[in-house]
């Protein structure tokens, strides 16, 4: 009976999500300036239960000012980072003339 609630709970989720209407945890932090979504859930209560591991996470890796909303969207990324800066190095040159 467990296995066809948890494919029946899949579908709704996916059913929820597909048409915007899915919970997710919103987890902003100030260093790193970003937005991480985590999700989707079918019910806020699931989401908000979820939102303590996913703080504790971030705070381990180091990121600071976390603050938490729960709420009903459907994210198009779901990491927004706005100030990791360029990822490239500039030094780099190709080796082969041709590329740039």
């Amino acid at each position: 009976m467990t296995s066809v609630w948890n494919n029946f709970k899949e579908l709704l989720i996916n059913v929820y999500q597909n048409i915007g209407m899915a919970w997710w945890v919103e987890v902003k932090t100030q260093s790193p300036r970003c937005t991480y979504y985590f999700g989707p859930f079918l019910t806020s209560a699931e989401a908000s239960a979820s939102r303590k591991g996913y703080i504790d996470d971030l705070e381990q890796e180091g990121a600071t000012g976390v603050s938490v909303t729960v709420k009903r969207c459907k994210p198009g990324v779901l990491t927004v980072a706005d100030d990791l800066g360029e990822l490239t190095d500039r030094k780099v040159r190709p080796i082969f003339s041709g590329q740039m």
